[in-house]
């Protein structure tokens, strides 16, 4: 990248639709390289880390207290009014799962440790997890411009598709235009016309066209700004150097060879979240205090797809994200790639962007790393240390009250040596 692009990189860490079819407790549980060019030792080495290994917690040691933790989950349920929360809690061997709130409005069922829900950008470190495996494959660059794969897709005013690289697609450096601040889209996001449209199918194409038919937002590489469109076509790109859909690229590379049974990429015309799952609650993006809450956990994900359509639990999300900080999916020179950050503009405030992946610098000084992701119903913080041994991924099924500031006050209260004590009530 250009040095004196205004997107500086460091060496350190949604969404809506063609017309388809409608259709508090805190429990303790036990828990428990590979070489450029040849894909199938790759898969094979990451077969093998299906069980990852985890220090030995020390005889000594007492357990860790999540009191404040608690606190945290608490207060978003009576001061936030969010539905439910979930978190989980890994420390090397041992696991924490906390609640509070429902799953479930109508019959008051609490969440559970293996509910489902869907993950909205977090899909993207999924994504770009994959692109990456490809590079140290060689069987493309991060420096292949768009043009080389999608020939004549980027086209529309003010685009140079063969100066925007995959790379950029990937950090949100491209300037391409992100779909959802559409005004039809947005329009068809808001409101009762999301209940109208929850269900209308988009191809990638045409989504990436939505994106495409604004004007860039700046030239290739000399800024900053969160895209969804590149994210689409990334997932176009692996398409076309696999031969394969995207949903069996990421199965076949990530989901089975980790375990993770919860974790996958719904088909186009599949509005159901399959197995144990909360239901999904939204004020339709108003920001009226008012206004209706509607269940919306039946939608149409493609207008997700790459960029935000995954289903997952906090066991796999915590899972995966030990595995991949951990160094167990990617090999060294693609992980050093993937965690070279760009500093971010008009987003969650003390935070940089690498490859699908995020950090956020604490109040008490502590960086830890992950992704984020909301779609509608739905909000998922997966982040922890550098080397992965020690998570927290939680789920909120409610998509009003931007629980940003929860999830931040949970960070706190697990990575900050000496918090302040977090208020009850």
């Amino acid at each position: 990248m250009n040095t004196t692009t205004a997107a500086r990189r460091t060496a350190h860490p949604a969404l809506a639709p063609r017309r388809g079819r409608p259709a508090r407790s805190a429990i303790r549980t036990p828990g428990r390289g590979i070489r450029a060019g040849l894909r199938m030792i790759i898969a094979t080495a990451v077969a093998a880390q299906i069980a990852i290994a985890t220090p030995p917690a020390s005889a000594s040691a007492p357990p860790r207290d999540h009191a404040g933790a608690q606190r945290v989950l608490d207060r978003a349920v009576a001061g936030g009014g969010v539905p439910g929360i979930l978190a989980r809690v890994r420390d090397g061997r041992d696991t924490w799962v906390g609640a509070a709130g429902v799953a479930d409005t109508t019959t008051g069922r609490q969440r559970r440790a293996q509910d489902r829900f869907r993950i909205g950008s977090t899909t993207k470190t999924f994504t770009a997890t994959v692109m990456l495996q490809l590079a140290a494959e060689h069987r493309l660059s991060l420096d292949d411009s768009v043009e080389k794969w999608l020939p004549g897709v980027v086209r529309g005013p003010g685009h140079e598709p063969e100066r925007i690289t995959i790379r950029q697609l990937l950090d949100h450096t491209s300037g391409i235009h992100d779909y959802v601040n559409d005004d039809v889209m947005r329009k068809r996001g808001t409101g009762t016309a999301f209940l109208e449209h929850r269900f209308d199918r988009y191809r990638p194409e045409e989504i990436v066209g939505i994106g495409v038919s604004h004007p860039p937002v700046f030239a290739p590489g000399s800024d900053w700004g969160y895209s969804n469109t590149g994210y689409f076509l990334a997932g176009m790109i692996v398409e076309r150097v696999t031969g394969r859909p995207l949903a069996e690229v990421i199965a076949q590379r990530v989901t089975r060879p980790l375990g993770l049974t919860g974790t996958y990429l719904p088909g186009g015309d599949d509005p159901l979240i399959h197995g144990p799952h909360a239901r999904h609650y939204s004020k339709l993006m108003l920001t009226d205090p008012e206004a209706g809450i509607h269940d919306v956990t039946e939608l149409n994900p493609s207008w997700g797809w790459a960029a935000g359509g995954m289903i997952s639990t906090t066991v796999d999300l915590d899972r995966f994200f030990r595995a991949l900080l951990g160094g167990r999916l990617l090999p060294p020179a693609q992980q050093q790639e993937m965690l070279t950050m760009v500093t971010t503009k008009n987003w969650i405030p003390y935070t940089t962007y690498g490859l699908g992946v995020a950090s956020q610098e604490l109040a008490c000084g502590v960086t830890v790393w992950g992704m984020g992701g909301a779609i509608n119903g739905s909000w998922t913080y997966t982040f922890g240390t550098r080397n992965g041994t020690r998570m927290v991924s939680v789920n909120v099924n409610g998509d009003w009250n931007s629980p940003i500031t929860v999830f931040t006050d949970l960070l706190q209260a697990e990575f900050c040596p000496s918090p302040s004590p977090v208020p009850a009530g």
